[in-house]
Protein backbone atom coordinates (compact mmCIF):
# COMPACT_ATOMS: atom_id res chain seq x y z
CA UNK A 1 0.00 0.00 0.00
CA UNK A 2 1.45 3.80 -0.91
CA UNK A 3 0.92 6.08 2.26
CA UNK A 4 0.55 10.09 2.07
CA UNK A 5 1.36 12.28 4.82
CA UNK A 6 0.46 15.86 5.36
CA UNK A 7 3.14 18.29 5.14
CA UNK A 8 2.79 19.05 9.09
CA UNK A 9 3.36 14.90 10.08
CA UNK A 10 6.27 15.22 7.58
CA UNK A 11 7.80 18.21 9.00
CA UNK A 12 7.55 16.70 12.43
CA UNK A 13 9.07 13.30 11.43
CA UNK A 14 12.10 15.21 9.46
CA UNK A 15 12.75 17.30 12.72
CA UNK A 16 12.39 13.94 14.56
CA UNK A 17 15.41 12.33 12.38
CA UNK A 18 17.48 15.69 12.01
CA UNK A 19 18.09 15.88 15.34
CA UNK A 20 19.61 12.75 14.82
CA UNK A 21 21.99 13.27 12.19
CA UNK A 22 25.24 15.24 11.63
CA UNK A 23 23.97 18.52 10.20
CA UNK A 24 23.03 18.65 6.43
CA UNK A 25 22.77 14.74 6.78
CA UNK A 26 19.02 14.16 5.83
CA UNK A 27 19.28 16.92 2.74
CA UNK A 28 22.95 14.57 1.46
CA UNK A 29 20.50 11.86 1.82
CA UNK A 30 17.80 13.24 -0.55
CA UNK A 31 20.45 14.92 -2.90
CA UNK A 32 21.63 11.51 -3.65
CA UNK A 33 18.59 9.96 -4.31
CA UNK A 34 17.29 13.15 -6.54
CA UNK A 35 20.93 12.79 -8.71
CA UNK A 36 20.35 8.55 -9.04
CA UNK A 37 17.09 9.22 -10.45
CA UNK A 38 18.50 12.09 -12.74
CA UNK A 39 21.39 10.16 -14.08
CA UNK A 40 18.65 7.47 -14.75
CA UNK A 41 16.68 9.47 -16.55
CA UNK A 42 19.36 10.82 -18.95
CA UNK A 43 20.86 7.60 -19.20
CA UNK A 44 23.96 8.94 -19.99
CA UNK A 45 25.12 11.92 -17.65
CA UNK A 46 28.83 13.06 -19.42
CA UNK A 47 28.39 16.06 -21.40
CA UNK A 48 24.70 16.60 -20.68
CA UNK A 49 23.42 19.97 -19.88
CA UNK A 50 21.43 20.65 -16.62
CA UNK A 51 19.54 23.44 -15.28
CA UNK A 52 18.65 23.96 -12.01
CA UNK A 53 15.47 25.84 -11.54
CA UNK A 54 16.46 27.17 -7.87
CA UNK A 55 14.12 28.80 -5.44
CA UNK A 56 15.28 29.75 -1.72
CA UNK A 57 13.76 26.98 0.71
CA UNK A 58 15.34 23.45 1.05
CA UNK A 59 14.16 22.25 -1.71
CA UNK A 60 16.48 24.17 -3.65
CA UNK A 61 19.35 23.17 -1.98
CA UNK A 62 18.62 18.93 -2.63
CA UNK A 63 18.80 20.68 -6.49
CA UNK A 64 22.18 22.07 -6.15
CA UNK A 65 23.78 19.23 -4.27
CA UNK A 66 22.41 16.93 -6.97
CA UNK A 67 23.56 19.41 -9.03
CA UNK A 68 26.75 19.15 -7.86
CA UNK A 69 26.58 15.20 -7.89
CA UNK A 70 25.64 15.35 -11.87
CA UNK A 71 28.50 18.00 -12.48
CA UNK A 72 31.22 15.47 -10.87
CA UNK A 73 30.13 12.81 -13.24
CA UNK A 74 30.83 15.12 -16.16
CA UNK A 75 27.25 17.22 -16.75
CA UNK A 76 26.90 20.60 -17.24
CA UNK A 77 25.11 22.06 -14.71
CA UNK A 78 24.14 25.36 -14.33
CA UNK A 79 21.85 26.46 -11.85
CA UNK A 80 19.47 29.65 -12.28
CA UNK A 81 19.09 31.92 -8.99
CA UNK A 82 15.43 32.96 -8.54
CA UNK A 83 16.57 34.60 -5.01
CA UNK A 84 20.22 34.78 -4.72
CA UNK A 85 20.53 36.70 -1.22
CA UNK A 86 18.61 33.70 0.19
CA UNK A 87 20.36 30.63 -2.35
CA UNK A 88 21.01 27.28 -0.24
CA UNK A 89 24.91 28.67 0.35
CA UNK A 90 26.26 25.25 1.24
CA UNK A 91 24.74 23.60 -1.99
CA UNK A 92 25.51 26.72 -3.84
CA UNK A 93 29.11 26.21 -3.02
CA UNK A 94 29.30 22.36 -3.76
CA UNK A 95 27.83 23.10 -7.13
CA UNK A 96 30.39 25.51 -8.14
CA UNK A 97 33.25 23.47 -6.76
CA UNK A 98 31.87 20.82 -9.13
CA UNK A 99 32.58 22.49 -11.63
CA UNK A 100 28.92 24.24 -11.95
CA UNK A 101 28.06 27.78 -12.62
CA UNK A 102 25.07 29.73 -11.56
CA UNK A 103 23.05 32.60 -13.68
CA UNK A 104 20.15 34.76 -13.56
CA UNK A 105 16.50 34.58 -14.22
CA UNK A 106 17.86 36.81 -17.29
CA UNK A 107 19.73 34.48 -18.59
CA UNK A 108 17.33 31.74 -18.22
CA UNK A 109 15.75 31.02 -21.58
CA UNK A 110 19.10 29.94 -24.08
CA UNK A 111 19.81 27.97 -21.18
CA UNK A 112 16.53 25.87 -20.62
CA UNK A 113 15.97 25.87 -24.42
CA UNK A 114 19.25 24.15 -25.07
CA UNK A 115 19.11 21.84 -21.80
CA UNK A 116 18.70 17.74 -21.46
CA UNK A 117 17.00 18.26 -18.35
CA UNK A 118 15.59 20.47 -15.67
CA UNK A 119 15.43 20.19 -12.61
CA UNK A 120 12.59 21.86 -10.15
CA UNK A 121 13.72 23.03 -7.07
CA UNK A 122 11.48 26.53 -6.62
CA UNK A 123 9.42 25.99 -3.68
CA UNK A 124 8.94 23.08 -1.43
CA UNK A 125 6.21 21.60 -0.06
CA UNK A 126 4.94 24.22 2.11
CA UNK A 127 4.24 26.58 -0.82
CA UNK A 128 0.85 28.40 -1.21
CA UNK A 129 -1.17 29.82 -4.24
CA UNK A 130 0.84 29.27 -7.10
CA UNK A 131 4.05 30.43 -8.51
CA UNK A 132 4.97 33.59 -8.76
CA UNK A 133 5.24 35.89 -12.06
CA UNK A 134 9.45 35.50 -12.58
CA UNK A 135 8.77 31.51 -11.56
CA UNK A 136 5.60 30.72 -13.58
CA UNK A 137 7.89 32.45 -16.49
CA UNK A 138 10.63 29.95 -16.48
CA UNK A 139 7.98 26.87 -15.74
CA UNK A 140 6.56 27.85 -18.71
CA UNK A 141 10.40 27.58 -20.62
CA UNK A 142 10.61 23.94 -18.88
CA UNK A 143 7.20 22.91 -20.42
CA UNK A 144 7.71 24.16 -23.73
CA UNK A 145 11.62 22.84 -23.64
CA UNK A 146 12.54 19.61 -25.49
CA UNK A 147 14.28 19.01 -21.81
CA UNK A 148 12.60 16.59 -19.36
CA UNK A 149 11.10 17.84 -16.24
CA UNK A 150 12.29 16.75 -12.78
CA UNK A 151 10.73 18.04 -9.91
CA UNK A 152 11.93 17.99 -6.27
CA UNK A 153 9.39 16.04 -4.26
CA UNK A 154 6.56 17.92 -5.06
CA UNK A 155 5.95 20.18 -8.39
CA UNK A 156 6.28 23.72 -7.69
CA UNK A 157 2.85 25.59 -7.24
CA UNK A 158 0.74 23.01 -6.16
CA UNK A 159 -0.98 21.99 -2.96
CA UNK A 160 1.08 19.69 -1.46
CA UNK A 161 -1.68 18.76 1.35
CA UNK A 162 -4.60 19.09 -1.09
CA UNK A 163 -3.90 18.37 -4.39
CA UNK A 164 -5.17 21.82 -5.87
CA UNK A 165 -3.50 24.19 -8.46
CA UNK A 166 -4.41 27.35 -7.88
CA UNK A 167 -2.37 29.22 -10.14
CA UNK A 168 0.74 28.68 -12.52
CA UNK A 169 2.83 25.41 -11.70
CA UNK A 170 5.51 23.55 -13.04
CA UNK A 171 4.65 20.40 -15.06
CA UNK A 172 6.99 17.63 -14.68
CA UNK A 173 8.06 14.22 -16.43
CA UNK A 174 9.11 13.09 -13.25
CA UNK A 175 8.42 13.70 -9.25
CA UNK A 176 10.80 12.49 -7.26
CA UNK A 177 9.71 12.78 -3.65
CA UNK A 178 11.29 12.08 0.21
CA UNK A 179 10.31 10.06 2.70
CA UNK A 180 6.54 9.90 1.89
CA UNK A 181 4.11 10.39 -0.84
CA UNK A 182 2.23 13.87 -0.59
CA UNK A 183 -1.53 14.00 -0.56
CA UNK A 184 -0.93 16.18 -3.97
CA UNK A 185 1.12 13.53 -5.31
CA UNK A 186 -2.00 11.08 -6.02
CA UNK A 187 -4.97 13.51 -6.12
CA UNK A 188 -5.95 15.28 -9.03
CA UNK A 189 -5.83 17.82 -10.58
CA UNK A 190 -1.95 18.26 -8.77
CA UNK A 191 -1.15 14.44 -10.14
CA UNK A 192 -1.65 15.35 -13.02
CA UNK A 193 1.41 17.99 -12.77
CA UNK A 194 3.84 15.49 -11.26
CA UNK A 195 4.36 12.48 -14.20
CA UNK A 196 5.80 9.42 -12.70
CA UNK A 197 6.23 9.60 -9.05
CA UNK A 198 9.71 7.98 -7.50
CA UNK A 199 9.79 7.72 -4.07
CA UNK A 200 13.09 7.70 -1.77
CA UNK A 201 13.77 6.66 1.06
CA UNK A 202 15.15 9.05 3.43
CA UNK A 203 14.26 7.29 7.17
CA UNK A 204 11.40 9.01 8.30
CA UNK A 205 9.85 7.59 10.88
CA UNK A 206 6.16 8.67 10.15
CA UNK A 207 3.22 7.58 12.24
CA UNK A 208 -0.33 5.45 11.77
CA UNK A 209 -2.65 5.84 10.47
CA UNK A 210 -1.55 7.86 7.25
CA UNK A 211 -3.68 11.21 5.92
CA UNK A 212 -3.97 8.79 2.27
CA UNK A 213 -4.06 5.08 1.34
CA UNK A 214 -3.59 4.13 -2.13
CA UNK A 215 -4.30 0.02 -2.38
CA UNK A 216 -2.09 -1.83 -4.78
CA UNK A 217 -2.65 -5.79 -6.03
CA UNK A 218 -1.61 -7.36 -2.96
CA UNK A 219 -3.76 -5.12 -0.47
CA UNK A 220 -6.80 -5.87 -3.10
CA UNK A 221 -6.06 -9.35 -3.33
CA UNK A 222 -6.52 -9.53 0.61
CA UNK A 223 -9.71 -7.92 -0.23
CA UNK A 224 -11.44 -10.00 -2.43
CA UNK A 225 -14.25 -12.11 -1.19
CA UNK A 226 -13.78 -16.00 -2.49
CA UNK A 227 -16.02 -18.90 -1.70
CA UNK A 228 -15.38 -21.93 0.45
CA UNK A 229 -16.03 -25.44 0.74
CA UNK A 230 -19.23 -24.79 2.30
CA UNK A 231 -20.59 -21.82 0.62
CA UNK A 232 -23.73 -21.34 -1.13
CA UNK A 233 -24.79 -18.44 -3.08
CA UNK A 234 -26.87 -17.34 -0.18
CA UNK A 235 -23.90 -17.33 2.07
CA UNK A 236 -22.01 -15.57 -0.48
CA UNK A 237 -24.50 -12.64 0.28
CA UNK A 238 -27.19 -11.65 -1.83
CA UNK A 239 -27.05 -8.03 -3.05
CA UNK A 240 -30.45 -6.12 -4.23
CA UNK A 241 -30.61 -3.90 -7.23
CA UNK A 242 -33.02 -1.06 -7.27
CA UNK A 243 -32.81 0.36 -10.50
CA UNK A 244 -33.41 1.53 -14.11
CA UNK A 245 -37.13 3.42 -15.05
CA UNK A 246 -38.83 3.23 -18.51
CA UNK A 247 -36.65 5.86 -19.65
CA UNK A 248 -33.60 4.55 -18.70
CA UNK A 249 -33.59 0.49 -18.86
CA UNK A 250 -29.77 0.00 -19.54
CA UNK A 251 -28.97 1.51 -16.57
CA UNK A 252 -30.37 -1.48 -14.46
CA UNK A 253 -28.95 -3.79 -17.49
CA UNK A 254 -25.58 -2.70 -16.65
CA UNK A 255 -25.71 -2.05 -12.84
CA UNK A 256 -26.75 -5.71 -12.64
CA UNK A 257 -23.83 -6.87 -14.86
CA UNK A 258 -21.49 -5.63 -12.79
CA UNK A 259 -23.35 -7.13 -9.44
CA UNK A 260 -22.86 -10.25 -11.27
CA UNK A 261 -19.30 -10.62 -11.51
CA UNK A 262 -18.58 -8.76 -8.12
CA UNK A 263 -18.43 -11.96 -5.26
CA UNK A 264 -22.14 -12.48 -4.23
CA UNK A 265 -23.72 -15.05 -4.57
CA UNK A 266 -26.84 -13.75 -6.06
CA UNK A 267 -28.30 -10.82 -7.32
CA UNK A 268 -31.88 -9.78 -6.93
CA UNK A 269 -33.82 -7.18 -9.25
CA UNK A 270 -36.67 -4.86 -7.97
CA UNK A 271 -37.98 -2.50 -10.71
CA UNK A 272 -39.74 -1.60 -14.28
CA UNK A 273 -36.52 -3.27 -16.32
CA UNK A 274 -36.99 -6.27 -15.56
CA UNK A 275 -37.79 -7.43 -18.62
CA UNK A 276 -34.62 -5.89 -20.11
CA UNK A 277 -32.39 -7.63 -17.16
CA UNK A 278 -33.84 -11.08 -17.12
CA UNK A 279 -33.03 -10.97 -21.39
CA UNK A 280 -29.57 -10.23 -20.53
CA UNK A 281 -29.06 -11.67 -17.09
CA UNK A 282 -31.62 -14.80 -17.14
CA UNK A 283 -29.67 -15.65 -13.36
CA UNK A 284 -31.16 -12.37 -11.93
CA UNK A 285 -33.90 -13.21 -9.29
CA UNK A 286 -36.48 -10.56 -10.12
CA UNK A 287 -39.34 -9.57 -8.23
CA UNK A 288 -42.36 -6.62 -8.52
CA UNK A 289 -43.57 -6.47 -5.38
CA UNK A 290 -40.81 -3.33 -4.38
CA UNK A 291 -37.91 -3.51 -2.49
CA UNK A 292 -39.35 -4.49 0.84
CA UNK A 293 -40.78 -7.39 -0.42
CA UNK A 294 -37.56 -8.47 -2.66
CA UNK A 295 -36.96 -11.12 -0.54
CA UNK A 296 -33.33 -11.45 1.71
CA UNK A 297 -30.54 -9.10 0.94
CA UNK A 298 -27.39 -8.39 2.35
CA UNK A 299 -26.73 -4.85 0.24
CA UNK A 300 -28.47 -2.45 -1.66
CA UNK A 301 -27.82 -0.71 -4.64
CA UNK A 302 -30.42 2.00 -5.46
CA UNK A 303 -30.13 4.87 -8.09
CA UNK A 304 -29.05 4.27 -11.35
CA UNK A 305 -31.62 5.41 -14.08
CA UNK A 306 -34.05 5.45 -11.48
CA UNK A 307 -35.63 8.98 -12.57
CA UNK A 308 -38.09 10.18 -10.02
CA UNK A 309 -38.84 7.28 -8.00
CA UNK A 310 -38.69 8.50 -4.72
CA UNK A 311 -40.58 5.46 -3.08
CA UNK A 312 -38.16 3.00 -4.10
CA UNK A 313 -35.23 5.00 -2.79
CA UNK A 314 -37.33 5.44 0.92
CA UNK A 315 -37.54 2.08 0.69
CA UNK A 316 -33.91 0.96 0.23
CA UNK A 317 -32.89 3.23 2.66
CA UNK A 318 -35.40 1.97 5.07
CA UNK A 319 -33.53 -1.18 5.27
CA UNK A 320 -31.25 -2.37 7.70
CA UNK A 321 -28.44 -3.45 5.41
CA UNK A 322 -25.36 -1.38 3.88
CA UNK A 323 -26.54 0.68 1.04
CA UNK A 324 -24.73 2.27 -1.70
CA UNK A 325 -26.81 5.24 -2.98
CA UNK A 326 -25.58 6.60 -6.76
CA UNK A 327 -27.11 8.73 -9.86
CA UNK A 328 -30.64 9.70 -9.42
CA UNK A 329 -30.82 7.98 -5.93
CA UNK A 330 -27.96 11.08 -4.40
CA UNK A 331 -30.85 13.83 -5.07
CA UNK A 332 -33.74 11.32 -4.07
CA UNK A 333 -32.15 10.86 -0.62
CA UNK A 334 -32.36 13.25 2.27
CA UNK A 335 -29.24 14.07 4.54
CA UNK A 336 -31.17 13.41 7.64
CA UNK A 337 -32.84 10.18 6.24
CA UNK A 338 -28.90 9.18 5.25
CA UNK A 339 -27.54 10.27 8.72
CA UNK A 340 -30.16 8.35 10.81
CA UNK A 341 -29.02 5.23 9.05
CA UNK A 342 -27.40 2.91 11.51
CA UNK A 343 -26.16 0.36 8.89
CA UNK A 344 -23.58 1.67 6.23
CA UNK A 345 -24.34 3.65 3.70
CA UNK A 346 -21.74 4.15 0.45
CA UNK A 347 -22.78 7.55 -1.74
CA UNK A 348 -21.55 7.32 -5.09
CA UNK A 349 -21.56 10.99 -7.05
CA UNK A 350 -19.32 12.38 -10.00
CA UNK A 351 -17.94 15.77 -9.18
CA UNK A 352 -22.01 17.22 -10.45
CA UNK A 353 -23.37 15.12 -8.09
CA UNK A 354 -21.33 16.04 -5.35
CA UNK A 355 -21.31 19.77 -6.51
CA UNK A 356 -25.29 19.55 -5.83
CA UNK A 357 -24.94 18.06 -2.63
CA UNK A 358 -22.86 20.54 -1.01
CA UNK A 359 -24.37 23.27 -2.37
CA UNK A 360 -21.12 24.28 -5.02
CA UNK A 361 -20.57 25.05 -8.25
CA UNK A 362 -18.93 22.00 -10.08
CA UNK A 363 -15.39 23.94 -10.25
CA UNK A 364 -15.54 24.13 -6.31
CA UNK A 365 -15.15 20.39 -6.23
CA UNK A 366 -13.32 19.92 -9.09
CA UNK A 367 -10.14 21.94 -7.78
CA UNK A 368 -10.48 20.83 -4.53
CA UNK A 369 -11.40 17.17 -4.50
CA UNK A 370 -9.97 15.88 -1.29
CA UNK A 371 -11.79 18.55 0.88
CA UNK A 372 -15.05 17.94 -1.16
CA UNK A 373 -15.13 13.93 -0.41
CA UNK A 374 -14.19 14.79 3.09
CA UNK A 375 -16.63 17.25 3.45
CA UNK A 376 -19.67 15.17 1.96
CA UNK A 377 -18.72 12.56 4.44
CA UNK A 378 -19.08 14.37 7.41
CA UNK A 379 -22.36 15.72 6.02
CA UNK A 380 -24.13 12.94 5.35
CA UNK A 381 -22.54 10.16 7.87
CA UNK A 382 -21.56 8.20 5.09
CA UNK A 383 -18.68 6.90 3.11
CA UNK A 384 -18.22 8.67 -0.34
CA UNK A 385 -16.58 7.21 -3.20
CA UNK A 386 -16.24 10.13 -5.68
CA UNK A 387 -15.57 9.30 -8.87
CA UNK A 388 -13.04 11.08 -11.27
CA UNK A 389 -9.67 10.59 -12.89
CA UNK A 390 -8.66 9.81 -9.48
CA UNK A 391 -11.52 8.23 -7.30
CA UNK A 392 -11.27 9.36 -3.56
CA UNK A 393 -12.98 7.16 -1.05
CA UNK A 394 -13.69 9.02 2.54
CA UNK A 395 -14.85 7.46 5.54
CA UNK A 396 -17.12 9.65 7.79
CA UNK A 397 -15.09 8.58 10.78
CA UNK A 398 -12.11 11.34 9.34
CA UNK A 399 -9.56 8.01 9.20
CA UNK A 400 -7.21 7.76 5.86
CA UNK A 401 -8.85 8.56 2.57
CA UNK A 402 -8.16 6.14 -0.21
CA UNK A 403 -7.47 7.22 -3.60
CA UNK A 404 -7.47 4.77 -6.82
CA UNK A 405 -6.09 5.75 -10.15
CA UNK A 406 -6.11 2.82 -11.93
CA UNK A 407 -8.68 3.68 -14.56
CA UNK A 408 -8.67 4.98 -18.28
CA UNK A 409 -9.72 8.37 -19.64
CA UNK A 410 -11.79 5.81 -21.41
CA UNK A 411 -13.78 4.77 -18.91
CA UNK A 412 -15.51 8.50 -18.99
CA UNK A 413 -18.75 6.53 -21.09
CA UNK A 414 -22.45 6.64 -20.04
CA UNK A 415 -22.89 3.79 -17.88
CA UNK A 416 -19.36 3.34 -16.83
CA UNK A 417 -20.77 4.44 -13.36
CA UNK A 418 -24.04 2.15 -13.13
CA UNK A 419 -21.35 -1.19 -13.77
CA UNK A 420 -19.32 0.62 -10.78
CA UNK A 421 -22.40 0.74 -8.45
CA UNK A 422 -23.32 -3.39 -9.03
CA UNK A 423 -19.61 -4.09 -8.56
CA UNK A 424 -19.42 -1.93 -4.99
CA UNK A 425 -22.77 -3.18 -4.39
CA UNK A 426 -21.92 -7.12 -4.95
CA UNK A 427 -18.61 -6.53 -2.09
CA UNK A 428 -21.03 -4.94 0.48
CA UNK A 429 -23.34 -8.13 -0.10
CA UNK A 430 -20.10 -10.21 0.22
CA UNK A 431 -19.19 -8.55 3.62
CA UNK A 432 -17.03 -6.17 2.66
CA UNK A 433 -16.97 -2.52 5.28
CA UNK A 434 -18.25 0.12 2.83
CA UNK A 435 -14.49 1.62 2.35
CA UNK A 436 -12.99 -1.36 1.33
CA UNK A 437 -15.87 -2.27 -1.07
CA UNK A 438 -16.05 1.03 -2.70
CA UNK A 439 -12.21 1.33 -3.21
CA UNK A 440 -11.79 -1.98 -4.56
CA UNK A 441 -14.54 -1.70 -6.77
CA UNK A 442 -12.71 1.49 -8.07
CA UNK A 443 -9.49 -0.63 -8.41
CA UNK A 444 -11.20 -3.63 -10.49
CA UNK A 445 -13.35 -1.29 -12.33
CA UNK A 446 -9.86 1.11 -13.76
CA UNK A 447 -8.26 -2.23 -14.18
CA UNK A 448 -11.08 -3.77 -15.98
CA UNK A 449 -11.62 -0.53 -18.23
CA UNK A 450 -7.88 -0.45 -19.17
CA UNK A 451 -8.41 -3.90 -20.22
CA UNK A 452 -11.42 -3.10 -22.36
CA UNK A 453 -10.32 -0.15 -23.96
CA UNK A 454 -6.58 -1.55 -24.81
CA UNK A 455 -6.02 1.98 -26.23
CA UNK A 456 -9.36 2.10 -28.26
CA UNK A 457 -13.00 3.21 -27.17
CA UNK A 458 -15.37 1.06 -25.01
CA UNK A 459 -18.62 0.63 -23.70
CA UNK A 460 -19.87 0.27 -20.33
CA UNK A 461 -20.87 -3.27 -20.99
CA UNK A 462 -17.35 -4.11 -22.37
CA UNK A 463 -15.93 -2.65 -18.78
CA UNK A 464 -18.09 -4.90 -17.06
CA UNK A 465 -17.36 -8.43 -19.15
CA UNK A 466 -13.34 -7.44 -18.40
CA UNK A 467 -13.99 -7.49 -14.95
CA UNK A 468 -13.30 -11.07 -14.47
CA UNK A 469 -9.83 -10.61 -16.37
CA UNK A 470 -8.92 -7.56 -13.87
CA UNK A 471 -9.87 -9.77 -10.87
CA UNK A 472 -7.81 -12.69 -11.69
CA UNK A 473 -4.67 -9.89 -12.34
CA UNK A 474 -5.22 -8.91 -9.22
CA UNK A 475 -5.32 -12.56 -7.62
CA UNK A 476 -2.64 -13.62 -10.03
Amino acid sequence: MRTAYSVETVRAAERELMARLPEGALMQRAAAGLAAACADLLGRVYGRRVVLLVGSGDNGGDALYAGARLARRGAGVTAVLLAPGRTHPGGLAALLRAGGTSASPDAAEPLVRRADLVVDGIVGIGGKGGLRPDAARLAELAHASRAAVVAVDLPSGVEADTGEVLGAAVRADLTVTFGTHKPGLLIDPARGYAGSVRLVDIGLDLPEPADLEALQHADVAALLPLPGAESDKYRRGVVGIAAGSARYPGAAVLAVSGALRGGAGAVRYVGPAADAVIARFPETLVSDKGPSKAGRVQAWVVGPGAGDDASAVAEVLDADVPVLVDADGLRLAGRETVRARTAPTLMTPHAGEAAALLGVPREAVETARLASARELAGLYGATVLLKGATTLVADPTGGAVRVNATGTAWLATAGSGDVLSGLAGSLLAAGLRAIDAGSVAAYLHGLAGRFAADGAPAGAHDVAAAIPEAWRDVRD
